[in-house]
């Protein structure tokens, strides 16, 4: 809190924004391993006020495990389909541009240069034939678009699936990744149907499970402890108060809480290497297996926040070294969030381990980074694997 001069701590409660789906993730998994809840049937089944949906004529099926991955085409916070269409066919011609530019560059050097200058303008042109005045397609970012400061507060899920039930899919299911939190607050509604609990209260027992003791729903109207005041900065970097906002959907924690959480999903995803070395552990929150699907890429996915990765099934995921002398590259699992006011990432980098490894050690091993501040637009995951590589180093000395 700035105007009153009270200092960060680790008992401070922010927003952690979508790291949200991470937790709503854990939920799900849960109703899947009792067999309450089917991934890859229609929702429908599970929430029948959400219509039927159709893309350019045909029908098409939205299931749970599509909404999981941002593979439904239910759109995001902007509305307008034409400029995601034009912004998304921007994005993938430019990463074709590098992508060629960098083999140009190993065997040519800057002779890529001139076939570069006329890829450009080769996409100038196309954009004045389209009647877009050789301008480049500019998607607004999330904090320019007016549904994310909604003051309306729903009593439940399914009241709030009107801001965007009724509207058409950007894209064919399965076909495109587009980021939708409008997706989880879907998968909100069928967590309530096939739970047989408000979304919130399931969520309440699952973060009681798992002794987060602090984590609560983002609420504008109780008094919660150790809550901090959330800002941005304006067009002139000064420091301001962020608007108020109902941030239904969202949950506030703390850095221990999301250390937590962590160690728990680390826990269930490794406990499978050392069940025979010490058969007196414990079982994970959530089965072996279902973390190995939980932390396994998707196809026809990405990684905002690392254009290396893929998006699994509510977390980001880089992929393994494939091969030897070469770049080194770390499995790790991560999620952002950015919010009104907020910014966060949780980060897990999981100890590299065979069947020798596991003798005389114990589970979790690895690295967990969890940042959160109460600031916008802050890009965290960088900064969460540099902490995470540093405090890996050296693993070999450790007991």
């Amino acid at each position: 809190d700035v105007e009153n001069r009270v200092p960060c701590k680790p008992e401070t409660v922010m927003r952690i924004a979508s790291i949200s789906k991470s937790l709503t993730m854990v939920a799900i998994a849960k109703l899947w391993e009792t067999g309450k809840l089917d991934l890859d049937i229609p929702v429908q089944h599970y929430v029948p006020e959400f219509p039927e949906k159709e893309y350019e004529g045909e029908k098409v099926s939205v299931t749970t495990r599509l909404l999981i991955s941002h593979l439904s085409g239910i759109r995001h916070y902007e509305k307008d389909m034409k400029k995601v269409k034009a912004y998304k066919a921007l994005k993938m011609m430019k990463e074709m541009m590098e992508s060629d530019q960098e083999k140009e560059l190993k065997d040519k050097g800057d002779k890529n240069n001139e076939k570069n200058d006329f890829a450009k303008a080769k996409i100038e042109q196309d954009n004045e034939a389209k009647g877009q005045n050789s301008k480049p397609v500019k998607k607004k970012n999330d904090f320019e678009q007016d549904e994310l400061y909604l003051k309306e507060k729903f009593e439940n899920s399914i009241e709030s699936l009107k801001l965007f039930k009724n509207d058409p899919l950007f894209f064919k299911p399965g076909s495109q990744f587009l980021y939708s939190t409008f997706g989880y607050t879907l998968l909100a509604a069928i967590i309530e149907r096939a739970s047989g609990h408000k979304f919130l209260d399931y969520m309440q027992k699952i973060f009681h499970e798992l002794d987060m003791l602090t984590t609560v729903q983002d609420e504008h109207e109780p008094v919660i402890y150790n809550r901090a005041r959330f800002y941005a900065y304006n067009k002139k970097r000064r420091l301001v108060n962020t608007p108020y906002v109902w941030a239904g959907g969202g949950f506030l924690s703390t850095v221990g809480d999301l250390l937590k959480f962590g160690n728990a999903m680390l826990y269930g995803y490794q406990v499978r290497l050392f069940k025979n070395s010490n058969e007196t552990l414990l079982p994970g929150y959530l089965k072996p297996e279902t973390m190995v699907m939980i932390w396994t890429p998707v196809p026809n996915t990405e990684m905002s926040w690392d254009k290396e990765g893929k998006y699994a099934m509510a977390w980001g995921v880089e992929k393994k070294q494939t091969y030897g002398s070469c770049r080194k590259q770390r499995h790790y699992a991560s999620h952002t969030g950015g919010a009104v006011g907020a910014s966060s990432v949780l980060l897990i980098l999981p100890e590299e381990l065979d069947a020798e490894s596991v003798c005389n050690k114990v589970p979790p091993r690895g690295v967990v980074v969890s940042i959160i501040c109460n600031m916008q637009s802050v890009g965290l995951n960088g900064t969460a694997l540099k902490i995470a590589l540093e405090f890996d180093k050296d693993r070999s000395d450790i007991p």
